[in-house]
């Protein structure tokens, strides 16, 4: 299992618009397989701090998501609103859940 965090900050002005961006490709991601990966979004109590946490069953799946129209436009459309070397990508070990992950 693949499970990775995103963390970047974004303008104030801009939050709204990632959060459209971001329901658009999530609800472009209930057009894949959901049993094999589980994507999740949260904004930190500051108001302009993302978090994206992921898990895919393998690369295969991992790369299908990330290469979803919608969620590579909004990659880039964040990406070019200024991130101000705020982005960060951890890769995490899974040790175990309360309930089944995938």
């Amino acid at each position: 299992m693949i499970n990775v965090s995103v963390y970047y900050q974004v303008k104030p002005e801009f939050v709204a618009t990632n959060k459209v961006n971001i329901e658009k490709f999530l609800n472009d991601f209930k057009n894949l397989d959901s049993n094999k990966f589980s994507y999740s979004i949260f904004l930190k109590d500051d108001g302009v701090t993302f978090v994206h946490n992921s898990s895919y069953t393998d690369a295969e799946i991992q790369k299908e998501v990330l290469n979803v129209p919608s969620f590579l436009e909004f990659q880039k459309q964040r990406d070019d609103s200024g991130l101000n070397n705020s982005h960060k990508v951890e890769v995490l070990e899974f040790i175990g859940s309360s309930k089944k992950i995938l």
